[in-house]
């Protein structure tokens, strides 16, 4: 099997090349994903929003990670719907799966958040 050759780098070079990477693949997720572009837009507004109404760095926190989690989970969904296509684009059982698993930690993130939002807004009214 054929490995990276960027894999041996170490040190300030790997942690340049891993920045390239991760940027690469925030502007590839923005590019091509509408639900991410859409979650985007929806965290541009909610994180300043948790910061002006969580009262303490903990409520901040849960707020702000709850959104930043939603991202993630769609990265992750996103990763895994490329490479589901990038094997096959036939329909198949196990590709179904693995999309609808991924879609499935999406709406669980959002749920999650909608919780941590409900909850923690709700002491304050």
């Amino acid at each position: 099997m054929q490995e990276s050759p960027f894999k041996g780098k170490t040190g300030l070079r790997r942690l340049i090349n891993a920045a390239g990477y991760s940027a690469a693949g925030l502007r590839a997720a923005f590019r091509h994903e509408d639900a991410f572009r859409q979650e985007v837009v929806a965290a541009v507004v909610l994180i300043p929003l948790a910061l002006w109404l969580g009262n303490s760095g903990s409520e901040r926190a849960l707020l702000c990670f709850s959104v930043l989690a939603v991202l993630i989970v769609e990265l992750v969904n996103s990763a895994i719907e490329a490479t589901v296509d990038r094997i096959s684009l036939e329909n198949h059982q196990l590709a179904k799966r693995a999309k609808d698993i991924g879609s499935a930690a999406v709406m669980v993130a959002l749920f999650n958040a909608l919780l941590v939002w409900v909850l923690v807004l709700a002491e304050h009214f």
